[in-house]
């Protein structure tokens, strides 16, 4: 880029990578927590381990979602924040429904706390984890 251009951003460029990001983090969670469930069903996995696994299935998945859809390099903390608790949310719609039942207790409290604080960190991890590529203008 010349000196004294702007950057001329997409209009709609940080809704569509929150989404994308949204998206790859929720199908990484279900595989995940599927492969964790066989597990536990084969072996024996005490009750304690359960809960902290799948606090780490979900910070992965977040950070997984994050790196695959975050191009731009700029607003990772906001855009990270956003999936984060949007992450939250459809993630205990998608588990309550496939529990049967929705649960507002302290350990969902937990998970939004978790989930945007995670969010907020993998936002900032992604858009300094990739770098913006070289164009044939600036090289």
């Amino acid at each position: 880029m010349a000196k004294g251009e702007k950057k001329v951003r997409k209009p709609h460029g940080g809704i569509y990578e929150v989404v994308k990001a949204l998206i790859v983090a929720i199908v990484v969670t279900l595989a995940s927590v599927l492969i964790f469930a066989l597990i536990v069903k084969w072996c024996s996995v005490s009750d304690g381990v359960i809960a902290p696994v799948n606090q780490a299935i979900k910070a992965v998945a977040l950070l997984i979602g994050c790196i695959a859809a975050f191009r731009s390099g700029v607003g990772g903390w906001r855009k990270g924040l956003i999936v984060g608790i949007l992450y939250v949310a459809l993630s205990f719609v998608i588990f309550s429904l496939l529990d049967g039942e929705f649960v507002f207790d302290l350990s969902l409290l937990y998970d939004v706390l978790l989930g945007t604080a995670m969010g907020l960190i993998c936002g900032v991890i992604a858009v300094n984890v990739r770098k913006p590529k070289l164009s044939s203008e600036n090289a």
